[in-house]
């Protein structure tokens, strides 16, 4: 079982120990309910960071885009090694991504009016269109299929980090972060390559129901949802910047 979420890697499941008792096993059900929970969480503290952008401006939120952006990467970090905390770790991720989505949202918002709610609902839309093409096998997980999303993935990530680096030495990476034609295109793979992630997490959390993982893994299946649907809504929200920038 493969996929490019590291926060579900091949190995997350066949590391652990299968659960003895049923009622103990993870669950679909139990991982899409967690899921929803999350969700919950990330939306409170998304709004408070909003609302303090729209009532104090752009200074008041920065810290807490900046913060939450941080402390979110090292307690996903904390997650994927130490997995069986992540019933209170998968909560605390979902808060602090709140306080960075939220933030940054109104600093987008505040440029290009009705742009978040668009991001919104493209990316509920993604993730409903591709379980349905799941769940009716139109889309199959098959290895290649694994292959190629794992290795468009890696190489983004590749790219981004080099991006990081360079503007540390004030270089900025031509073409692919403007509102140009590559520009515009580079979003748009990008977008479509974070959408076939959700494919492959939702191909991983029915195998490790099936496995009968423990019952904590339910809160590690719904946090690495909740980092696919995070980056696929920021990437649709760069796409859309792009896109509203050229009028």
């Amino acid at each position: 079982m493969k996929t490019s979420n590291p926060t579900l890697s091949s190995k997350t499941f066949t590391s652990i120990q299968k659960s003895i008792d049923s009622s103990q096993a993870m669950t679909i059900e139990g991982t899409v309910n967690k899921t929803l929970f999350l969700l919950i969480l990330l939306l409170m503290p998304a709004i408070w960071t909003w609302k303090l952008f729209f009532t104090k401006g752009p200074q008041a939120v920065i810290p807490f885009i900046l913060g939450g952006a941080i402390c979110g990467f090292i307690v996903a970090l904390v997650t994927i090694f130490k997995k069986q905390w992540s019933p209170i770790t998968a909560p605390l991720y979902a808060l602090l991504e709140g306080l960075f989505i939220g933030g940054l949202s109104a600093i987008f918002e505040a440029k290009f009016q009705g742009i978040v709610i668009q991001a919104v609902a493209l990316t509920f839309g993604t993730l409903f269109c591709l379980l349905t093409a799941y769940k009716s096998r139109i889309i199959k997980v098959t290895e290649n299929f694994k292959l190629g999303v794992i290795s468009a993935t890696g190489g983004i990530a590749l790219l981004y980090l080099i991006t990081v680096s360079l503007s540390f030495f004030g270089i900025q990476m031509p073409y692919i972060h403007n509102n140009g034609t590559i520009g515009i295109g580079f979003s748009i793979f990008v977008v479509i390559i974070a959408a076939l992630n959700l494919v492959l997490d939702f191909d991983f959390i029915e195998k490790g129901a099936s496995y009968g993982a423990p019952k904590f893994m339910e809160w590690y299946g719904a946090f690495g949802l909740i980092v696919t649907l995070v980056w696929l809504y920021l990437e649709i929200l760069r796409l859309l910047s792009k896109l509203n920038s050229r009028r």
